[in-house]
Parts: C-alpha cells; structure tokens; sequence
C-alpha cells in the first residue's frame, strides 16, 4: 500500500504534505505540465478542423452561387455574342440597361430592327408588376434580343459582358424611376442611381475600346426653376425631390468621368414618357386602370388651384431622341481607364414642347375609354411633384436632329389600345 508520502493530497482533510517536499512539486509541475500540452494540442486540433470546416462549408456555398448564377458559361456567352450580332454597315453593338423597361424596350426594338446588335441588362425588381416586364422580355426575345438578368452594380457581371463583346455604345436607362416612391424608400434611388451609374462607368472606362455612353437623366432635374420652358442652360440646382438630386447627381459624375476618362457622355432628359408598354406608376396609366374599375381618382392641383401641367412625350419620339443621340455620339479617346484627348459631354432635352394640363389628359382618357371619370381633385402634397414642365428642344432639334410628331391625343388613343388588348378588356374578361 502506498504511504502517506506517497500521496500528493492527505488522507485527512485539510492536513497537506510536508515530507519530500521538492519531489511532491516536480510531480505535480509534470503533471500540471502534461495536462496543459493536451490541452494545447486538443485545442490545436479544434481549431484545425473548425477551420477546415470553414473552408469546406465556403467551397460549398461558393460551388451554390456558381452553379445558381444567371450569368456566365459557354452557351451564355454564345448567347451574348449572338444578340450583339451587327447585321448592317457601320452598325451599333449596344449595351442597353434596363432593357425590360419602358423606355429600354421601345429602344431595343429600334435599334435590333435596324440591324444593330443588342443586349440588354435588367434585374427585373418589383417596383411594378414584374409580370409586365417579364412580357417586354418576351417581346424583345422574340426579335432575337437577349436580355441578361443582373444588377448594374455587378462589377463581375459587367466585366464579363465587356470581357465577351466589345460594345461601341451603352445605353443606360437602368435606374429608380417615380418621384413620390422617394420618401418611401430613398436607399433604393442612391443605389440605383448613384452607385449604380457608378459601377457602369467604371466598367465603361476601363474597357478597351471605350464605348460612347447615352443615358437617362430626366426633367426633373429643374426641380423648382421657373423660367420656361426649360432650357438646358438653366440652373438646375435646386431638386424639389431626392429622384431629381440623384438625376442631377449623375450629370455631374457622368461629367467628371467625361474629364478624367474621357468618356463619351449624351446624357438626356426626358420629359413625362408615355404610350404603350408603359410604367404603371404613371398617371395615364394608373388613371386608365381606375377609370374602367370604376374608382375614382386623384388629381392634384397647384397653389392657387392652377392645374399642374407636364410636357408628355409620346414614347415614339423619345426613342427617336435615343437613337440619335446613339448615331451622333462622338467616340471616347481613352483607353484602358486612360485618358488620351478631350470627350464630347452633351446635354439634351427630349420632351414634346406642348404642355397639356392633368384634367385635360383625364378628359381625352374618358373619350376614348368611352367612360366617365370619377373625379377627386386635391391640393398637390409635397411630396416632391412640381406644378409644370416645359421643354425647350432646340439644341436637341439642331444636333439631333430630333422632331416629335405625336400629339397627346393621338398617343393617348394608341395607349389605350394596346391597355384594352393587353389586360383582356377586348376580349371581355378585364383580367387587371
């Protein structure tokens, strides 16, 4: 049997060894020692293959967003290269953002008929009723433009359209339309508007060739001016809502890439786009809708119970705008993300130069609905509108030849067609 000696702890509580002293110590120092080097080398091997865990798990998740991304292989690319075809002389290959969008779809359209090579970028959000730029989708594949699901401000994905076609132009009509849209979520406008038109030219400027960049910048960037109608020369630095500062914001990045890059830059602004395949955000259309529902709807009115009044332009002409803007770009000189001599920057307006007032819109409407309006007229809110809007579209006429030739009750009766045939009215099941 061992001896007490022997013992590091007293058979009796609360007595301790005395005997030996120095041997009991270096036992318990090894101990102690062995005991810690374990734990060390366990607390090595936990932290080895938590590790390794680590990395398996973000092999994983890395092969899930590879295997799960729209974009990017073989036939991809071959899809891309496909549509961005040019099948004229001297033809455009043109990247159009927001190419499921009102404005992009009439343009892409134009530009495919022609012969020039499109591919279209949109993320398909849900702003509005995706369904309806999922059937712009549609429509545009049906006349062999392809349309990339992505973000703007996808760096990669940007890279690898550039990487696979060497685009002569962009035309970036991506962005955060509506003006009251704004107050409910400001974040989505900066992200768009500014980051977005951003990560596009950095792309833009760092491919090689350069393409001429054409984008959409808007009327509202004249927010409260009072001068009419507006004239590009005027001041524009008093938005009266956050969309028209983000517009307004990108006229002067787009102009410092134009400096520093030398970019190619025609930004346009446009004036109450409207006609077929449009935004249902949009009065006309939102007043269509409620009209043949029977609801009423509200008309704002201005200080002193003025009618608002805006410059609406026909869709047809605006594409008009686009396309010319396109044809009569200059070409950016740098190469590679530098510089080699001074870019055009243009500036136009695009809007139909005949302002019409709101009720006056709602009462073409009812003519060619043949229904009755339920009429609820309020004081404007403030929430961003402004009471008018009034194109000057000389310096557009001159350099671009740009002519609009539909008046608001001729784009309104070819609205209303194309709303009474897409949601069933003609066919009487009135599925909106």
């Amino acid at each position: 049997m061992p001896s007490l000696q022997d013992e590091l702890l007293p058979s009796t509580p609360g007595k301790f060894k005395i005997e030996h002293r120095g041997h009991a110590v270096n036992r318990q120092f090894h101990r102690c020692f062995a005991s810690t080097s374990t734990l060390f080398l366990w607390a090595l091997f936990l932290v080895a293959l938590t590790a390794s865990y680590l990395s398996f798990q973000s092999f994983i998740d890395s092969g899930n967003r590879y295997f799960t991304a729209s974009w990017g292989g073989i036939q991809w690319e071959k899809r891309v290269r496909d549509s961005a075809q040019v099948h004229r002389p001297d033809g455009l290959s043109v990247l159009v953002t927001g190419a499921a969008g009102f404005v992009g779809t009439h343009v892409s359209l134009a530009l495919k008929k022609r012969g020039d090579g499109v591919v279209g970028l949109d993320n398909f959000n849900s702003y509005y009723d995706p369904s309806l730029k999922k059937a712009r989708k549609a429509l545009l594949q049906g006349q062999g433009v392809f349309i990339v699901e992505g973000d703007v401000n996808d760096a990669r994905l940007l890279a690898k359209l550039f990487d696979v076609v060497a685009f002569t132009h962009v035309m970036h009509l991506a962005a955060q339309a509506g003006v009251r849209y704004a107050m409910e979520n400001p974040q989505s406008y900066v992200h768009s508007n500014v980051a977005g038109l951003v990560a596009l030219l950095e792309a833009c400027k760092s491919a090689n060739p350069q393409p001429a960049v054409v984008w959409a910048s808007s009327s509202s960037v004249y927010g409260l001016n009072e001068k009419t109608p507006f004239s590009e020369a005027d001041r524009t630095d008093r938005p009266a809502s956050l969309y028209a500062a983000t517009k307004k914001a990108g006229e002067a990045i787009t102009h410092t890439y134009n400096h520093i890059y030398g970019l190619s830059i025609t930004g346009l602004r446009f004036f109450t786009v409207y006609g077929p395949w449009g935004r249902p955000d949009m009065a006309y259309f939102s007043f269509t809708r409620n009209i043949l529902q029977g609801k009423p709807i509200t008309i704002y009115r201005g200080k002193n119970r003025v009618d608002l009044a805006r410059d609406f332009t026909y869709i047809d002409d605006i594409v008009k705008g686009c396309v010319g803007s396109l044809d009569t770009a200059g070409k950016s000189t740098g190469s590679g993300g530098k510089k080699a001599g001074p870019a055009p920057y243009r500036i136009f307006n695009l809007g139909n130069t005949s302002p019409v007032t709101v009720p006056t819109l709602v009462s073409i409407l009812e003519r060619h609905l043949k229904v009755k309006a339920k009429r609820k007229v309020v004081d404007m809110p403030g929430n961003g509108d402004v009471p008018f809007t009034h194109a000057n579209i000389s310096s557009a006429q001159g350099q671009l030849g740009y002519k609009p030739t539909t008046d608001l009750q001729t784009g309104l009766k070819k609205f209303v067609k194309w709303y009474l045939s897409y949601y069933g009215y003609n066919r009487g099941k009135n599925v909106n």
